[in-house]
């Protein structure tokens, strides 16, 4: 099958419709920067070729059609637009060292303000929506500049440890999972989880945790049973419409 005859089949077109719909929600929760970051699927039963949004679209407009397929390498195979050389990197590594299938990568504001203190994330024990990453986050405690080489992004997908959820020290965070809709849910509660801890924090007044075993067993709850990460998908489905090509 021709890459073209691949990027138009049934499966992924939904992809594609699925992936443009994660970017248009990130804009629409304050999610996404400028014109910048990416969100990536890769393709069934593939590990070399995946779907990535579009260089210079702002993620508010981006439909179906604006997603490039493109190989490990970086070379767009299909698609209208160009792709941005630091999502090649970033997001070429971890696809191919870490096996996640989806990659979302952004520099939402809450969770890159504690990339930026000197515990570098979230604590996950700190509120109930923070407990569904307890045991998942790993940290790249060093900032090392843009990622404009397969080094960096081999070093950035290494940091990642077998975790899903990463936090980039001075820079952002990544979220993986299984689907889309999986991996959109963690971003999105993810920087509500921080947005709480920053709230709290700029109290002044001690934090009260909740202890480690405990916020195992919610995260544990959560991760079995994600019917309402689907919902919330669907919800967002008819919220957002593709724009008109």
């Amino acid at each position: 099958m021709s890459a073209d005859s691949e990027y138009a089949s049934p499966a992924v077109r939904q992809l594609r419709e699925d992936l443009a719909l994660a970017l248009r929600a990130a804009a629409h929760h304050g999610l996404s920067e400028g014109v910048c970051n990416h969100f990536s699927v890769l393709l069934p039963g593939t590990q070399d070729r995946y779907l990535i949004n579009p260089r210079g679209l702002h993620w508010s407009e981006i439909g179906p059609d604006d997603i490039v397929l493109i190989d490990v390498r970086g070379e767009v195979l299909a698609g209208r637009h160009r792709v941005e050389p630091t999502a090649l990197f970033i997001h070429g590594a971890v696809h191919r060292l870490t096996g996640h299938a989806v990659v979302l990568h952004c520099h939402m504001p809450y969770a890159t303000a504690l990339t930026i203190t000197v515990d570098r994330a979230l604590d996950p024990t700190a509120s109930q929506n923070a407990m569904r990453y307890m045991n998942r986050i790993a940290i790249d405690a060093e900032y090392n500049g843009l990622a404009l080489d397969d080094a960096e992004g081999e070093r950035i997908a290494r940091a990642m440890a077998g975790k899903d959820v990463a936090f980039l020290a001075n820079h952002g965070v990544i979220v993986a999972g299984g689907t889309i809709a999986h991996a959109y849910d963690d971003l999105y509660y993810l920087e509500r989880a921080c947005l709480h801890q920053v709230i709290a924090q700029s109290t002044g007044r001690p934090l009260v945790p909740v202890n480690a075993k405990l916020a195992a067993h919610v995260a544990a709850q959560i991760q079995g049973e994600r019917e309402q990460s689907d919902l919330f998908f669907e919800a967002l489905r008819r919220m957002l419409p593709a724009p008109k090509s």
